[in-house]
């Protein structure tokens, strides 16, 4: 099931309409208590969410569905007016998944559902941790602590921690975290992983020092895993 909570109607429900035509499940909303009443009942799958609502703007939308213990994991994508890079940025810093730029087109949309969609249902395989310094990762259980505190990360964020972690060492640059993270490519690459990174390194406290900036290439962690 997909939520689409977009005030103008014409997208709303071209969107709703898109995604059923594809064979998914889709219910669109207006306003966000609408949305919560909804939310009670069954949590989606992916979330798509405007910023310009009434009643509430989507970033306090977001920030409610990060800080709810059921949905703090949830895929969500920001559906953003073009050009406004501070709306994007604002919401890539309090969780957002991805973004796509209005106007945009069902082709571009579906592929970004669909991508978050396998990306949100993949499982961690093995059994395998990673301890680096106070920092300790279970993949399998979805467990990250920096020294006895629990860090909770959103899907993306914690999917960029395990890769770097699992080839500890190696520097991946920008597009090959995207290509592997989010499974394509699109305008505002390099910001989306800036923005990731740095929320990561910041939830992690000093743990995050391990995460290491090689200039004018990537990221890689830095030690002994």
């Amino acid at each position: 099931m997909i939520y689409i909570l977009e005030d103008d109607a014409s997208i709303r429900k071209l969107v709703v309409y898109t995604l059923q035509s594809q064979g998914m499940e889709a219910e669109g909303f207006e306003k966000p208590s609408q949305f919560w009443e909804a939310m009670e009942k069954k949590r989606p799958d992916l979330v798509l969410l405007d910023i310009m609502l009434p009643e509430e703007d989507g970033i306090q939308v977001l920030k409610r569905i990060r800080t709810m213990p059921n949905t703090k994991t949830l895929p969500v994508i920001m559906l953003t007016a073009r050009g406004t890079e501070y709306d994007k940025v604002l919401g890539l810093d309090q969780g957002a998944d991805d973004y796509v730029a209005k106007p945009f087109g069902m082709m571009e949309l579906m592929a970004r559902v669909r991508t978050a969609l396998r990306h949100g249902g993949q499982q961690e395989q093995g059994d395998k941790t990673y301890t680096v310094g106070e920092l300790f990762v279970d993949p399998a259980k979805h467990i990250v602590r920096e020294g006895e505190r629990e860090v909770t990360l959103t899907l993306k964020e914690f999917q960029v921690l395990c890769l770097l972690l699992e080839r500890a060492g190696t520097v991946f640059t920008r597009d090959q975290l995207l290509n592997t993270i989010w499974g394509y490519e699109f305008d505002g690459a390099s910001r989306t992983v800036d923005v990731h990174i740095r929320t990561l390194r910041q939830k992690l406290g000093k743990a995050g020092d391990c995460i290491e900036t090689v200039r004018g290439i990537g990221y890689k962690i830095n030690g002994d895993v």
